[in-house]
Protein backbone atom coordinates (compact mmCIF):
# COMPACT_ATOMS: atom_id res chain seq x y z
CA UNK A 1 0.00 0.00 0.00
CA UNK A 2 1.28 3.36 -0.73
CA UNK A 3 1.36 6.68 1.54
CA UNK A 4 0.39 10.20 0.98
CA UNK A 5 0.65 13.26 3.54
CA UNK A 6 -1.43 16.41 2.38
CA UNK A 7 -2.27 19.57 4.68
CA UNK A 8 -4.99 21.78 3.96
CA UNK A 9 -5.67 25.77 5.79
CA UNK A 10 -9.29 25.79 6.86
CA UNK A 11 -11.05 27.25 3.74
CA UNK A 12 -9.50 24.28 1.90
CA UNK A 13 -10.86 21.69 4.52
CA UNK A 14 -14.63 23.67 3.82
CA UNK A 15 -14.80 23.00 0.52
CA UNK A 16 -12.92 19.73 0.41
CA UNK A 17 -15.89 18.56 2.58
CA UNK A 18 -18.96 20.44 0.96
CA UNK A 19 -17.20 19.23 -2.95
CA UNK A 20 -17.57 15.60 -1.17
CA UNK A 21 -20.68 15.71 1.08
CA UNK A 22 -23.41 16.47 -1.84
CA UNK A 23 -21.84 12.84 -3.01
CA UNK A 24 -23.64 11.13 -0.70
CA UNK A 25 -26.10 8.73 -1.78
CA UNK A 26 -28.77 10.19 0.91
CA UNK A 27 -27.83 13.90 -0.41
CA UNK A 28 -28.12 12.95 -3.94
CA UNK A 29 -31.29 11.23 -3.43
CA UNK A 30 -32.71 13.93 -1.29
CA UNK A 31 -32.17 16.84 -3.80
CA UNK A 32 -33.61 14.64 -6.45
CA UNK A 33 -37.25 14.05 -4.82
CA UNK A 34 -37.03 15.33 -1.58
CA UNK A 35 -36.40 18.53 0.93
CA UNK A 36 -33.18 19.75 2.02
CA UNK A 37 -32.77 23.03 4.10
CA UNK A 38 -28.88 24.03 4.54
CA UNK A 39 -28.62 26.20 7.59
CA UNK A 40 -26.32 29.14 8.22
CA UNK A 41 -22.38 28.45 8.48
CA UNK A 42 -19.79 29.23 6.78
CA UNK A 43 -19.30 25.28 5.91
CA UNK A 44 -22.80 24.90 4.85
CA UNK A 45 -22.12 28.22 2.47
CA UNK A 46 -19.48 26.38 0.63
CA UNK A 47 -22.40 23.57 0.72
CA UNK A 48 -25.04 25.93 -1.08
CA UNK A 49 -21.89 26.45 -4.12
CA UNK A 50 -21.13 23.22 -4.46
CA UNK A 51 -25.21 22.19 -5.49
CA UNK A 52 -25.59 25.58 -7.53
CA UNK A 53 -22.86 26.65 -8.85
CA UNK A 54 -22.95 29.60 -7.37
CA UNK A 55 -20.44 31.93 -5.95
CA UNK A 56 -21.87 33.91 -2.91
CA UNK A 57 -20.72 36.09 -0.20
CA UNK A 58 -20.00 33.09 2.29
CA UNK A 59 -19.21 35.04 5.19
CA UNK A 60 -22.58 36.51 5.48
CA UNK A 61 -24.30 32.85 5.54
CA UNK A 62 -23.57 32.57 9.10
CA UNK A 63 -25.11 34.03 12.23
CA UNK A 64 -23.15 33.24 15.18
CA UNK A 65 -19.27 33.32 14.77
CA UNK A 66 -16.03 33.77 16.11
CA UNK A 67 -14.84 36.70 14.30
CA UNK A 68 -11.72 38.96 15.99
CA UNK A 69 -10.69 36.47 18.76
CA UNK A 70 -14.51 36.62 20.18
CA UNK A 71 -17.41 35.54 19.93
CA UNK A 72 -19.92 37.59 18.15
CA UNK A 73 -23.03 37.47 15.24
CA UNK A 74 -22.69 38.76 11.74
CA UNK A 75 -24.23 41.89 10.97
CA UNK A 76 -28.61 41.57 10.40
CA UNK A 77 -27.83 43.56 6.97
CA UNK A 78 -26.95 41.33 4.07
CA UNK A 79 -26.88 38.64 6.07
CA UNK A 80 -28.11 35.21 3.51
CA UNK A 81 -30.75 33.52 4.95
CA UNK A 82 -31.11 29.53 5.03
CA UNK A 83 -31.40 27.69 1.38
CA UNK A 84 -34.00 25.63 0.90
CA UNK A 85 -34.23 22.94 -2.19
CA UNK A 86 -37.47 20.85 -3.54
CA UNK A 87 -36.92 18.51 -5.77
CA UNK A 88 -33.23 19.80 -6.64
CA UNK A 89 -35.10 22.98 -7.11
CA UNK A 90 -34.09 25.82 -5.27
CA UNK A 91 -37.39 28.19 -3.47
CA UNK A 92 -37.88 30.96 -1.68
CA UNK A 93 -39.73 29.53 1.02
CA UNK A 94 -38.93 29.98 4.62
CA UNK A 95 -37.03 27.23 5.77
CA UNK A 96 -38.95 26.89 8.76
CA UNK A 97 -42.08 26.64 6.84
CA UNK A 98 -40.66 23.53 4.51
CA UNK A 99 -38.93 22.09 7.99
CA UNK A 100 -42.43 21.67 8.98
CA UNK A 101 -43.19 19.20 6.02
CA UNK A 102 -40.13 17.17 6.82
CA UNK A 103 -40.08 13.51 6.89
CA UNK A 104 -37.50 10.32 6.71
CA UNK A 105 -35.19 10.73 3.66
CA UNK A 106 -35.06 15.31 4.12
CA UNK A 107 -32.16 16.59 5.01
CA UNK A 108 -30.98 19.60 7.27
CA UNK A 109 -27.72 20.72 7.08
CA UNK A 110 -26.30 21.97 10.19
CA UNK A 111 -23.01 23.76 11.39
CA UNK A 112 -21.14 23.06 14.58
CA UNK A 113 -18.70 24.63 16.31
CA UNK A 114 -17.37 21.66 18.29
CA UNK A 115 -17.38 17.82 17.81
CA UNK A 116 -16.07 15.03 19.96
CA UNK A 117 -15.03 11.06 19.39
CA UNK A 118 -18.51 9.86 20.87
CA UNK A 119 -20.13 11.28 18.31
CA UNK A 120 -21.60 14.80 19.80
CA UNK A 121 -21.93 18.11 18.25
CA UNK A 122 -21.70 21.38 20.63
CA UNK A 123 -23.57 23.95 18.87
CA UNK A 124 -23.09 27.66 20.46
CA UNK A 125 -26.30 29.22 21.63
CA UNK A 126 -26.44 32.64 21.31
CA UNK A 127 -30.36 33.35 20.98
CA UNK A 128 -32.19 32.47 24.91
CA UNK A 129 -35.08 30.18 23.50
CA UNK A 130 -32.19 27.79 21.58
CA UNK A 131 -31.52 29.42 17.94
CA UNK A 132 -31.97 27.00 14.96
CA UNK A 133 -30.67 24.09 16.21
CA UNK A 134 -33.34 24.56 18.75
CA UNK A 135 -36.20 24.74 16.08
CA UNK A 136 -34.82 22.30 14.19
CA UNK A 137 -34.01 19.14 15.91
CA UNK A 138 -36.73 18.16 17.04
CA UNK A 139 -38.49 17.83 14.23
CA UNK A 140 -36.04 16.21 12.27
CA UNK A 141 -35.25 13.89 15.54
CA UNK A 142 -38.98 13.38 15.53
CA UNK A 143 -39.72 12.71 11.88
CA UNK A 144 -35.94 10.61 11.59
CA UNK A 145 -35.16 13.08 8.56
CA UNK A 146 -31.69 13.48 8.46
CA UNK A 147 -29.52 15.88 10.40
CA UNK A 148 -25.75 16.40 8.85
CA UNK A 149 -22.94 18.46 10.59
CA UNK A 150 -19.96 18.99 8.01
CA UNK A 151 -17.31 20.41 10.50
CA UNK A 152 -13.43 20.37 9.75
CA UNK A 153 -11.19 18.42 12.48
CA UNK A 154 -9.90 21.39 13.99
CA UNK A 155 -12.85 22.08 15.92
CA UNK A 156 -12.77 18.53 17.78
CA UNK A 157 -12.64 18.88 21.79
CA UNK A 158 -12.56 16.17 24.63
CA UNK A 159 -15.93 16.12 25.34
CA UNK A 160 -18.98 18.04 23.98
CA UNK A 161 -21.48 17.11 27.06
CA UNK A 162 -18.77 17.96 29.34
CA UNK A 163 -18.58 21.43 27.53
CA UNK A 164 -22.15 21.97 27.56
CA UNK A 165 -22.92 21.43 30.64
CA UNK A 166 -20.46 24.20 32.47
CA UNK A 167 -21.83 26.48 29.83
CA UNK A 168 -24.96 29.21 29.45
CA UNK A 169 -25.88 32.55 28.53
CA UNK A 170 -26.97 33.43 32.24
CA UNK A 171 -23.53 31.68 34.06
CA UNK A 172 -21.05 33.69 31.97
CA UNK A 173 -20.22 36.85 33.96
CA UNK A 174 -16.62 37.24 32.51
CA UNK A 175 -15.01 36.47 29.15
CA UNK A 176 -14.39 37.71 25.59
CA UNK A 177 -17.14 38.21 23.57
CA UNK A 178 -21.00 37.59 23.65
CA UNK A 179 -22.36 35.26 26.45
CA UNK A 180 -23.59 32.09 24.86
CA UNK A 181 -24.74 28.28 26.06
CA UNK A 182 -23.70 25.04 24.15
CA UNK A 183 -26.52 21.96 22.67
CA UNK A 184 -24.85 18.93 23.08
CA UNK A 185 -26.34 17.11 19.83
CA UNK A 186 -25.95 13.67 19.60
CA UNK A 187 -28.30 12.76 16.58
CA UNK A 188 -27.30 13.07 12.93
CA UNK A 189 -24.18 12.61 10.88
CA UNK A 190 -20.78 14.25 11.41
CA UNK A 191 -18.95 14.67 8.41
CA UNK A 192 -15.32 15.84 8.14
CA UNK A 193 -11.89 15.89 6.27
CA UNK A 194 -11.80 12.06 6.92
CA UNK A 195 -15.27 11.40 5.66
CA UNK A 196 -14.97 13.12 2.63
CA UNK A 197 -11.88 11.22 1.41
CA UNK A 198 -12.96 8.10 2.61
CA UNK A 199 -16.64 8.22 0.64
CA UNK A 200 -15.06 9.43 -2.17
CA UNK A 201 -11.76 6.49 -2.56
CA UNK A 202 -11.23 3.56 -1.18
CA UNK A 203 -8.29 4.53 1.04
CA UNK A 204 -7.73 4.85 4.74
CA UNK A 205 -6.89 8.52 6.24
CA UNK A 206 -5.61 9.69 9.40
CA UNK A 207 -5.06 12.89 10.86
CA UNK A 208 -1.45 13.12 11.93
CA UNK A 209 -1.02 16.77 12.91
CA UNK A 210 -2.77 20.28 13.04
CA UNK A 211 -1.71 23.71 12.99
CA UNK A 212 0.87 25.96 11.50
CA UNK A 213 1.90 29.41 10.98
CA UNK A 214 1.67 31.99 7.79
CA UNK A 215 -2.04 31.25 6.92
CA UNK A 216 -1.95 27.69 8.01
CA UNK A 217 -3.90 28.24 11.39
CA UNK A 218 -6.30 25.55 12.17
CA UNK A 219 -4.74 23.57 9.01
CA UNK A 220 -5.30 19.89 8.93
CA UNK A 221 -2.20 17.23 8.21
CA UNK A 222 -4.03 14.18 7.26
CA UNK A 223 -2.57 10.56 6.29
CA UNK A 224 -4.02 8.82 3.22
CA UNK A 225 -3.24 4.97 2.62
CA UNK A 226 -4.38 2.83 -0.50
CA UNK A 227 -2.94 1.59 -3.44
CA UNK A 228 -1.46 4.02 -6.05
CA UNK A 229 -4.60 4.38 -8.18
CA UNK A 230 -6.62 4.86 -5.33
CA UNK A 231 -4.19 6.95 -3.70
CA UNK A 232 -3.57 9.47 -7.18
CA UNK A 233 -7.35 9.84 -7.21
CA UNK A 234 -7.22 11.38 -3.91
CA UNK A 235 -4.40 13.77 -3.83
CA UNK A 236 -5.70 14.61 -7.37
CA UNK A 237 -9.44 15.37 -4.87
CA UNK A 238 -7.07 17.51 -2.85
CA UNK A 239 -4.93 19.16 -4.85
CA UNK A 240 -8.50 20.20 -6.53
CA UNK A 241 -9.63 22.88 -3.37
CA UNK A 242 -5.62 24.19 -2.93
CA UNK A 243 -5.43 27.89 -2.99
CA UNK A 244 -9.12 28.31 -1.77
CA UNK A 245 -9.13 31.76 -0.34
CA UNK A 246 -9.69 32.38 3.67
CA UNK A 247 -12.67 34.25 4.47
CA UNK A 248 -12.71 37.42 5.50
CA UNK A 249 -14.17 38.71 8.90
CA UNK A 250 -17.55 40.06 8.79
CA UNK A 251 -18.53 40.67 12.77
CA UNK A 252 -20.87 43.40 13.99
CA UNK A 253 -19.60 46.80 14.74
CA UNK A 254 -18.93 47.49 18.17
CA UNK A 255 -20.35 48.53 20.61
CA UNK A 256 -24.06 47.07 19.67
CA UNK A 257 -27.09 46.22 22.02
CA UNK A 258 -25.49 43.00 23.16
CA UNK A 259 -22.70 44.04 25.48
CA UNK A 260 -19.63 41.64 25.32
CA UNK A 261 -18.55 40.60 28.09
CA UNK A 262 -15.15 41.24 29.09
Amino acid sequence: MERALITLDVAESKRLIARSVIQLPEVREALRKGKVIIAGGTTNAYIYEEITGKEIPKERYTAGITCGGRMCVSPAEGRISPAVFIEGEEVEKDWLEVLEEFTAGDIFFKGGNAFDLEGNVGVMIGNPVGGTIGKALPIVNARGAELIFPIGLEKLIPSVPEAASLMGIDVLRKGMGMKVGMNSVNYGEIFTEIDALESLFYIEAFPAGAGGIGGSEGSQTILLIGDEEELENALQFARSVKGEHPLPGNKRPCPCDDECIL
